[in-house]
């Protein structure tokens, strides 16, 4: 019998397995692949925590998965906190299949270990979760949740002391005590009579919320009259299933955007997310309805977040007069200008732009032309968060934080990507514009005039299973054994490999890379272009970007095409 096999026999015979999974197991029965699958690996805590699809097994998600996982991180916070009981543990949860159980199940075995838990009593944002950290001074922060991932998902994110996602040496430091665990069916918990007996159960009503959106008025940069003056935008708003529905209304009321329209049928949290094929609002399809509704109200801008409302989308009118999602990399490119633009010198002279290594360089550009530093980050918010909490101890000024991926901070208040104050600054940005008689495209062309035309676009391939991880191994394999020397009609003038730490340039001299170690290799090429090959850290899928610059929007164009037709050869060649 494999060692899987045993695995799979001990849950199997466990008496008391949840009665739920019991009956899933019953019907993997027969299905050996699939069994495999649940159970030839544990599923991995990674550099922000796990994420894996629901149902039986030690690759999945289910309440001893994470239950194994919390009481794992109980351990590191009794070891590294002396005061963690009192301080306490804030746990969120968003809308998907077990989310509020997970959250749960969080509480009671933090309770087992005499740590107090902090639970939403309703869902709410990732965002609420990182802030809830810091306005309560917790020792740490837990969010049931998986993004945009399909309804079969869920994840456990953890959040350190800062609110910012956990870094990778607090990762694998908590990875060392959750294998510590050597019985996952059997982690000590309370019940939820116990939990409140005990005192180590709180429940958080509105007083976050009410905190949060005091914080969220401060990001606004028009005058005082001009906040409160009636705004004339229409918007209409999607939270596409998800937790954004109230903390973004209430945002934008209090900027007194009065007419905003909601997607009904998108309004009420759904872990289905049954009127899109994928709740992401990266995804043109998932502003579909929002499209429909926009056309019947005259809608000037239309909001997307996402399920756990970490991320934005924003769709406008393009210069033909229909609608177009914005890409990250330009959204994030117009909400700077717009911050740099509305801020005084003074306020930029130690100020610094975040931003990660696959993220479009348009955004250098801008900062550089305000006076601004821009400081690249390793690709995830957690590296963004981290290198916020580095300036609390130096004279160094946080002006604005973004990922290529449809995330964005504007004040630091919260150490995540922030789809609230995103969305809150976004319909003041297209108000602004709209006084000058310009749409978020006429802006966006107006700063490809100045800058030059930064075009991007990525391919991802979804390779799933122990079969696709083994492929997706093959394939940075070969890239690094065999370097390209030119890519689309480009030439390479350094390779630059995150997991070595070095870079390579074209005459063959190496010097080092000052980030941490990443599986991810980035080709920078003549022209200002570079293409970059990273696996995803939170799916099953290996991407790779592209990015270019030139004169003129068809230039750009031809030679995005150019770079990503030669890696797709290059990659379904391997």
């Amino acid at each position: 019998m494999s060692e899987w096999e045993n695995v799979f026999e001990k849950w199997r015979t466990y008496r008391d397995l949840d009665p739920d999974l019991k009956q899933d197991l019953e019907k993997m029965n027969g299905h050996r692949d699939w069994l495999e699958d649940a159970f030839y690996t544990e599923l991995a805590f990674g550099t922000g925590g796990m994420r894996g699809v629901l149902g039986p097994g030690i690759n999945r998600m289910n309440i001893y998965t994470v239950r194994k996982a919390v009481n794992g991180l109980a351990n590191y916070l009794k070891n590294h906190f002396a005061d963690v009981n009192n301080r306490g543990v804030a746990v969120s949860y968003d809308s998907r299949y077990m989310s509020r159980v997970f959250a749960l199940e969080t509480a009671k075995v933090l309770g087992a270990h005499g740590i107090k838990a902090y639970v939403f009593d309703t869902l709410h944002p990732t965002p609420l979760l990182s802030f809830a950290v810091r306005h309560l001074e917790t020792v740490a922060g837990v969010m049931i949740t998986a993004s945009h991932n399909p309804p079969e998902y869920n994840g456990f994110k953890v959040y350190n002391e800062d609110g910012g996602q956990i870094t990778p040496d607090e990762a694998r430091d908590i990875t060392g005590y959750i294998q510590q665990v050597e019985d996952e069916l059997t982690v000590p918990y309370l019940d939820h009579k116990q939990l409140e007996e005990q005192n180590v159960l709180t429940w958080i009503g509105q007083e976050i919320d009410h905190a949060y959106l005091e914080k969220l008025a401060g990001i606004s940069k028009l005058g005082v009259d001009e906040q409160n003056a009636h705004k004339d935008l229409q918007i209409v708003f999607t939270p596409l299933h998800g937790t954004a529905h109230d903390l973004v209304l209430k945002g934008l009321k209090q900027l007194n955007f009065q007419q905003v329209d909601v997607v009904e049928e998108q309004a009420a949290a759904d872990p289905e997310f049954s009127t899109v094929e994928s709740p992401n609002p990266e995804e043109p399809q998932a502003f579909t309805m929002a499209m429909e509704l926009g056309k019947q109200t005259g809608g000037e801008i239309l909001i997307g977040t996402d399920p756990d409302a970490d991320r934005l989308g924003i769709a406008a009118k393009d210069l033909s007069g229909d609608y177009t999602v914005l890409t990250g990399n330009q959204l994030g490119a117009l909400m700077l200008d717009y911050i740099l633009s509305h801020s005084d010198s003074d306020s930029l002279k130690n100020g610094r732009m975040l931003k990660t290594i696959v993220t479009s360089e348009l955004g250098r550009k801008i900062a550089d032309y305000y006076g601004v530093k821009t400081i690249d980050t390793l690709t995830g918010f957690k590296y963004i968060g981290d290198k916020i909490r580095q300036f609390d101890e130096t004279d160094e000024t946080f002006i604005f934080g973004y990922e290529e991926s449809y995330g964005y901070l504007i004040s630091d208040f919260a150490r995540d990507k922030d789809a609230v104050q995103a969305a809150v600054l976004a319909a003041e940005m297209a108000y602004y514009w709209k006084k000058k008689d310009k749409t978020l495209f006429d802006a966006l062309h107006l700063l490809y005039e100045t800058h030059g035309y930064y075009l991007e676009d990525m391919l991802s391939l979804t390779l799933k299973g122990k079969e696709g991880s083994e492929k997706i191994a093959a394939i940075m394999e070969s890239i690094r054994k065999e370097p390209l020397q030119e890519i689309g009609g480009l030439q390479v003038e350094s390779v630059e490999d995150y997991a070595s730490g070095e870079r390579t340039l074209k005459s063959g001299r190496t010097e080092p890379i000052d980030l941490p170690e990443e599986n991810v290799v980035k080709f920078i090429l003549d022209s200002d272009s570079w293409v970059c090959l990273r696996p995803s850290g939170t799916e099953p899928k290996i991407k790779c970007y592209f990015a270019v610059c030139d004169e003129s929007e068809q230039a750009a164009k031809t030679r995005l095409v150019d770079l990503k037709a030669h890696m797709e050869n290059v990659i379904h060649q391997i």
